[in-house]
């Protein structure tokens, strides 16, 4: 009987020894075995480890204890894919069509949302730490936009010079492309059987019908249409000769940008250096038909500067706005001019919009194909700016780190235009708040707290 008594007084004294254990630890705050039931609080900093069923601090390092968010339990169902009103808390078959069930998501289950606290999970978005900070400032800012251009031909500068007649090419004096033609050069030597008869004819009435002035003069007329001039006329009529092959004379100056078979790049684009030799298409000894082209010549009089704009400054550039313009030839030569034409075509390779500028070339300072550098002065616009540092984009979202009690709290904003390093603030965060000087040193640290 002695021996039942110490047995169970033995138990009895470890009973009381363990349930003093258990409720010295968990009024310390050090225990870490808690039910589901219980709210838990912990230490925002990890390497402390230390839980607590009840609020305080941190007996490592002081800090206030924060909650740690439960997960909602989930309810797990299973329904057949063909008959969905066959529910069941288990996995098995369709009783009417047989086909496995398939597990169905519950309605406590955590819906998809595009929120920034999602997008940031597993973290709670809130740095903790001391960081510099800034603040969006209202006033009013202006800059000077530069952009990159080029020269390119005036298209509607461009000269086609066309076969009044049909008939075989003789003689050609100009062969080549990007040849340059001044104003009566000779072009090439034609020689056309229809055109001979109409010489015929010509000489026959003023020898044989030369009181016939109203016959006379329409013959005359007829020549000019083919394509001789006033002085080949009078030569063919003092002489009373034909001539089987007439000589076709450029109308104007130009650069011959090619002929009617040639595929042309007329936008003014960097040419590669055997380009500059490439032949025309229409030899000597061809045959050319009536109103084909032969020659066509680009003005270089009157160029066009085209200048690109970045889609964050589509804006700030409107017409007749004053720009000045440097050529890398000479970065100290500049031109004052005004934009003539802005591009409604948006330019989905570069993001771009197009401007031009309609250059004087008669001195021929822009040669096609020259880079330009383009200087605008935007006007003044008001607004709340932030520096573009303190925002960092996540996708289609852009946030900024908003100064709380002891941290920094993620917070979206949407932004507008951006002028000399600054963004403009549509919405989310006032000159009141303070923000993260840089955004992105917080994206990249491992200052976050996690809580899952």
């Amino acid at each position: 009987m002695n021996k039942y008594l110490k047995y169970s007084l033995v138990v009895l004294v470890f009973s009381i020894i363990g349930i003093a254990t258990y409720y010295f630890v968990a009024k310390s705050g050090n225990n870490t075995f808690f039910s589901n039931d219980e709210v838990t609080y912990t230490c925002p900093m990890p390497e402390d480890s230390v839980f607590s069923n009840q609020p305080g601090t941190c007996h490592k390092c002081g800090m206030k204890l924060i909650k740690v968010e439960k997960e909602p339990q989930q309810e797990l169902v299973y329904t057949c894919s063909m008959h969905p009103e066959i529910i069941r808390d288990a996995p098995g078959s369709c009783p009417i069509c047989g086909m496995d069930l398939v597990r169905k998501v519950s309605q406590n289950q955590p819906k998809e949302s595009n929120s920034i606290d999602h997008l940031l999970q597993p973290t709670d978005n809130f740095v903790v730490g001391n960081y510099n900070t800034t603040t969006p400032k209202d006033t009013t800012l202006s800059s000077e936009i530069n952009l990159p251009g080029m020269v390119e031909y005036d298209p509607n500068s461009s000269v086609n010079i066309a076969a009044r007649i049909s008939g075989r090419v003789e003689k050609m004096y100009v062969n080549y492309k990007f040849q340059k033609v001044a104003k009566g050069q000779k072009l090439f030597d034609l020689y056309s059987p229809e055109l001979l008869t109409e010489q015929q004819n010509f000489i026959y009435l003023i020898t044989n019908d030369s009181g016939n002035a109203s016959i006379i003069k329409a013959s005359k007329q007829k020549l000019l249409l083919y394509g001789m001039s006033n002085s080949q006329i009078n030569s063919l009529a003092a002489a009373k000769k034909t001539q089987p092959v007439i000589s076709i004379y450029s109308p104007t100056n130009g650069i011959v940008q090619g002929t009617d078979g040639m595929s042309n790049n007329v936008s003014g684009g960097m040419q590669k250096p055997n380009e500059t030799t490439t032949s025309l298409s229409i030899k000597e000894g061809d045959y050319i038909k009536k109103a084909e082209v032969v020659f066509k010549l680009m003005n270089t009089d009157k160029v066009w500067g085209v200048f690109n704009v970045s889609q964050g400054n589509n804006s700030l550039v409107k017409m007749n706005q004053f720009i000045r313009i440097t050529s890398e030839l000479d970065k100290k030569d500049f031109v004052d001019a005004k934009v003539n034409f802005v591009e409604t075509q948006f330019n989905p390779d570069d993001k771009t919009n197009r401007i031009r500028v309609y250059l004087n070339n008669k001195k021929l300072r822009f040669p096609i194909g020259l880079r330009l550098q383009g200087i605008v002065k935007s006007n003044a616009v008001q607004g709340i700016w932030l520096d573009k540092q303190a925002i960092v984009s996540i996708g289609s979202k852009k946030v900024v780190f908003v100064k709380m009690d002891k941290g920094f709290k993620a917070k979206e904003i949407k932004t507008g235009i951006e002028i000399d390093g600054f963004a403009k603030i549509i919405e989310g965060i006032s000159i009141q708040d303070k923000v993260v000087e840089n955004g992105q040193y917080l994206m990249d640290s491992e200052s976050f707290i996690k809580t899952n």
